[in-house]
């Protein structure tokens, strides 16, 4: 369900807006529905992923309200064997890339403090891309670094697909897409395939 963006004075407007989707994730994630979310948004990035077979697979470690993909496709229901990597960003020069990951609660820390491997740099064919907020038309409202949108530009042959939940949804007239911002093949929800 989208839903018009409260006006948030003082900051600028997309701070404004990852603020307020970032409450809203926030409120649904403790909120009743949430488990049966997870269940669901589960099951479709299970058969997204059946259906585009990566050879290897670029996740990312949750935080915050985010969705616990790796989780949710180690679970024996949804592992596949498949080879796994987590990113790594560094801060000066403000870049990312992914290392290969052996499945294990990462050990390792970036230079932006998030889990990461220690595995070799790898470039994924198909990677998930948390999502504070999302459009029909695929763009993506991330953490405001960049990291991702640099890393897409530089891999244009990768299949990028955002994992959210349906309440991250927000209307073309609160988000207006930026030269830099690139769209994505496709967002998995809770309620489907976007």
């Amino acid at each position: 369900m989208k839903a018009s963006m409260p006006e948030v004075t003082g900051l600028p407007p997309r701070k404004a807006l990852r603020e307020a989707m970032l409450a809203r994730r926030d409120a649904f994630v403790k909120g009743p529905a949430s488990e049966a979310a997870a269940r669901s948004l589960a099951a479709h990035l299970q058969r997204v992923l059946t259906d585009l077979e990566p050879a290897l697979l670029g996740l990312y470690w949750p935080v915050r309200s985010e969705f616990n993909a790796p989780a949710a496709l180690a679970a024996p229901a949804g592992h596949s064997g498949r080879p796994v990597a987590l990113p790594f960003c560094r801060k000066t020069p403000v870049e990312m890339h992914y290392r290969a990951w052996d499945g294990r609660e990462p050990a390792a820390r970036d230079e932006c403090n998030m889990a990461t491997a220690d595995g070799a740099v790898v470039v994924p064919d198909v990677v998930l891309a948390p999502c504070v907020g999302f459009t029909r038309a695929g763009y993506r409202l991330g953490y405001g670094g960049g990291y991702f949108d640099r890393w897409l530009a530089a891999h244009p042959h990768v299949t990028a697909i955002g994992v959210a939940w349906a309440v991250g949804e927000m209307r073309d007239a609160d988000y207006a897409p930026q030269p830099h911002d690139l769209a994505l093949a496709l967002v998995v929800t809770e309620d489907g395939v976007v």
